[in-house]
């Protein structure tokens, strides 16, 4: 499988990185990537089928709708809509997928892998996206001592 699992610091480097998924509901965890990207000074693209804007940020419908794709997005939808996202992201020409954990993304990351995508999945992208602060940083700590960074 094309996969940078063992390689998360690097896929975290890319400072413009789409957020599928983003929610303007602020107690949605695609909203807490989006916001906390945008704080860590990334330039986070909010993705959502039908949000216009998060946070100001105007939103686009599919990262096959970005005049310029960045070269990763963190996927932050359902398992089920994981599939529909990696041909999105193939037809706009994204190279990383980070299939935020919490979920099943075996289906969808295989798919990628038949496109050529490169994938992170059960991973917490806020735990790789510099600087980590908080209880990513703790649980950054914890992962590093117990040899599962």
């Amino acid at each position: 499988m094309t996969s940078i699992a063992d390689n998360t610091e690097s896929f975290a480097t890319p400072q413009r990185i789409a957020v599928v998924g983003v929610s303007p509901t602020r107690k949605k965890f695609g909203y807490t990537i989006f916001s906390t990207l945008k704080a860590r000074g990334y330039e986070a693209i909010p993705i959502h089928p039908v949000a216009s804007e998060v946070d100001g940020e105007p939103c686009r419908p599919s990262l096959a709708a970005l005049e310029n794709p960045p070269e990763a997005a963190v996927v932050a939808v359902q398992p089920e809509q994981g599939v529909a996202v990696v041909d999105d992201a193939a037809r706009a020409g994204v190279k990383r997928l980070w299939f935020q954990q919490g979920a099943d993304f075996s289906a969808a990351a295989r798919r990628a892998e038949l496109a050529g995508i490169e994938t992170v999945t059960g991973k917490c992208i806020l735990m790789y996206a510099r600087p980590v602060t908080g209880i990513h940083a703790v649980h950054r700590f914890l992962a590093k001592l117990f040899k599962r960074l």
